[in-house]
């Protein structure tokens, strides 16, 4: 008996030791990455500050033709004031064109109330799968063509395809209707296409309006947000996409396009089939079907990122709202990486597959579960005496407080280059924000991860619906 004993105590220690040390190396790792990517996004947003001065990009009449596409669904609470900010940007040549996926409120109606639309006989050419339009609506903001297309309620992809199918321009924008795009956003947007050769889309910068004031597409007065929730969103946002994506980008590597602003080539986007119907990351899988299109035909491409095209985006307010959004989220992350699996492991893909798919199948898609299972690693632990409880505590100490400083560094890497004014309680809020948003929101966001990859069939094809707050005249927000 007291040699079984010691022989089950022997395994669970061996057991113990092996998944320890798997830890530490998934953790290096995550670190690792952490550190390069907030560093070289940091180090790039100084050098583009310093050569702002001499940038001449676009400053001449070269201007490539955009569609600028608004999907909405009942959005009627923020869609005037979004479009009317669309009328204010610093480009020539691009049009607007709203659909309207099936609204039970009053958005149609004031759209055409607000930019005097009229109807029209106008065949769509149906080049990408969507759901029939009722009606379409046209006329003209100033300079600016605005179309509004009436349908049956399909989805955002659907609704995104309507507006492809729509589009007169070889380019296309995709935001949503509660964004506030900055006035020079389509020209540094665009400004990737005259720069390099072969570029097929191109990702602009969400930042969380929450507590900012916009006029006329200016920001007039920045601060955090004064609720929680959208605050460390903030500083979640600056850490994981605004350097994570500049990371990727020195080697072509970005997987994700928000779907709240980002460009592409409309030839190459019908040519792989539109936006995929059957998922609610549209966005990811679209620029991961533009690698796997570009790599198999053997086609030279670019998948660049601007982190000087802003997009002013409403983030989640409450917890409810937030958890609904990330398990949306997460549920069009598994979509994606699991109907393009073959980009795993796989040469013909390079860094894109060895790096790039790699991180998002480790450290984004399977870290819940990787999470889960380290909690009941320590519980065993814990129940056979295994583990130096104060030494645990003290490395995940440590490693709370390394995510913290990473998270600063990049928030205020951003706020500097920005040239962005702070006040005394914002700058203690954001210390104090980032070992909150570490410890605790962390492993809600996990848990809510979990949630969706176990209950995938039932999320499947769900996009849920978040508050929205109005944005007033000058398009501010709480």
């Amino acid at each position: 008996m007291i040699a079984t004993t010691v022989t089950a105590a022997s395994a669970v220690q061996g057991f113990l030791y092996f998944v320890g040390v798997f830890f530490v190396l998934y953790l290096i790792g995550y670190s690792t990455f952490l550190f390069l990517s907030v560093t070289v996004g940091s180090s790039i947003l100084y050098r583009r500050k310093r050569e702002a001065h001499y940038k001449s990009t676009l400053e001449v009449d070269c201007y490539v033709p955009i569609s600028i596409i608004v999907p909405a669904f009942n959005e009627s609470v923020t869609v005037e004031s979004s479009l009317r900010s669309l009328l204010n940007l610093d480009y020539t040549l691009y049009e607007v064109i709203v659909v309207d996926d099936g609204s039970t409120d009053d958005t149609a109606q004031k759209v055409i109330d607000a930019f005097g639309l009229h109807p029209i006989d106008r065949p769509i050419r149906r080049q990408v799968p969507c759901t029939p339009e009722h009606g379409v609506w046209y006329g003209h903001a100033g300079r600016i063509p605005v179309t509004l297309i009436s349908k049956g309620n399909g989805g955002k992809s659907d609704a995104l395809n309507m507006g492809i199918n729509a589009s007169q321009y070889p380019y296309f924008i995709c935001i949503d209707a509660d964004s506030v795009l900055q006035y020079d956003s389509l020209r540094e947007i665009a400004a990737p296409l005259v720069e390099h050769e072969n570029v097929v889309a191109v990702g602009g910068l969400v930042r969380i309006s929450n507590g900012i004031s916009i006029k006329d597409g200016r920001l007039t007065a920045y601060s955090l947000p004064k609720k929680i929730i959208p605050a460390m969103q903030v500083l979640e946002y600056d850490r994981s996409f605004l350097s994570a994506r500049i990371l990727f980008d020195q080697f072509n590597g970005n997987l994700i396009i928000s779907g709240a602003f980002g460009l592409f080539r409309k030839d190459l986007a019908i040519a792989c089939g539109g936006y995929d119907l059957d998922t609610v990351g549209e966005d990811m899988e679209l620029v991961t079907k533009l690698h796997v299109f570009c790599r198999t035909n053997n086609r030279n491409y670019r998948i660049k990122y601007a982190p000087d095209a802003i997009c002013w985006s409403q983030a989640p307010e409450t917890l409810r709202d937030l958890v609904k959004q990330r398990r949306r989220w997460h549920t069009g992350l598994f979509e994606t990486m699991t109907k393009h699996w073959r980009m795993f492991a796989n040469l013909r893909f390079g860094l894109v597959s060895f790096f790039s798919y790699t991180y998002f199948l480790i450290y984004e898609l399977l870290s819940p579960a990787i999470e889960l299972f380290g909690l009941l690693t320590v519980a065993l632990a814990v129940a056979f005496n295994f583990i130096n409880i104060p030494f645990m505590l003290m490395f995940f100490g440590i490693y709370a407080v390394f995510g913290a400083v990473m998270s600063l560094t990049a928030f205020f890497s951003r706020v500097q280059t920005r040239d962005l004014k702070l006040s005394p309680h914002d700058v203690a809020k954001a210390l104090l924000l980032s070992l909150f948003e570490v410890t605790v929101l962390r492993f809600v966001l996990a848990a809510t991860r979990m949630i969706a990859l176990v209950g995938y069939r039932k999320n499947h094809g769900r996009w849920g619906s978040i508050e929205r707050q109005k944005i007033d005249a000058e398009n501010r927000t709480p």
